[in-house]
């Protein structure tokens, strides 16, 4: 099951600013944890992973407290980059805690133990997720969400609303995650996911009115 927790400091020594800031620690299950700074409309989220001895960065948003909560579940193999637009801060991170930088491979990262899955390949939108087989984890980043910008009334999460008219089924039908771990919002776990991650893709285009309404 995973839990919430809210890490708090009075100056933030990655940008010197000493107004409070608030990050939120979600998802926290047994193989990892996400954060995001508290206060944003969007709350980017970002993500770390273990699958065995390696831990996997996504979609970094820099923070006070992230490299201890870091090393707490393992050292650090890399950041993942999952859009190609949304940079946040994964080079500064992958630099300070001198790993590897990962920007949007649209081929399997060697020895890593997770699979790429191509989401979008444009001018003007790349991504992928990346699928942890062994440990059932997927990880999106703007493909699926759980914030309402994402959802249609009653959705635990949806497919963006971009995407909605030509889904990633390709990319995501067949998966059976027991963990889906979003850029935006918390993620969802257990047994309902994989049941979850098929109608949202199932439904994506009926659902696109409903899901432009305000809730």
């Amino acid at each position: 099951m995973a839990v919430t927790s809210v890490f708090e400091v009075t100056c933030c020594p990655v940008t010197g600013n000493s107004v409070p800031m608030q990050l939120r620690f979600i998802d926290e299950f047994e193989h990892g944890f996400g954060w995001h700074r508290e206060g944003e409309r969007l709350r980017r989220t970002s993500h770390a992973v273990r699958a065995g001895e390696t831990v996997w960065l996504t979609d970094v948003v820099d923070g006070p407290g992230i490299e201890e909560r870091i090393g707490a579940l393992g050292k650090p193999t890399a950041v993942v980059q999952l859009i190609d637009r949304h940079k946040r801060d994964c080079a500064a991170v992958a630099e300070r805690l001198g790993i590897a930088l990962h920007v949007t491979p649209f081929t399997d990262v060697p020895r890593a133990p997770f699979v790429v899955l191509p989401i979008a390949r444009r001018m003007l939108w790349r991504e992928i997720a990346i699928w942890f087989p062994g440990e059932r984890i997927l990880v999106c980043g703007d493909a699926l969400g759980s914030l309402s910008y994402f959802r249609a009334r009653g959705e635990p999460f949806g497919v963006h609303p971009l995407l909605r008219l030509a889904p990633p089924r390709r990319a995501l039908a067949g998966l059976e995650p027991e963990h889906i771990l979003f850029g935006h919002g918390e993620g969802v776990h257990g047994s309902e996911a994989a049941s979850a991650l098929r109608e949202a893709l199932a439904t994506a285009r009926r659902r696109l009115p409903r899901a432009l309404l305000p809730h």
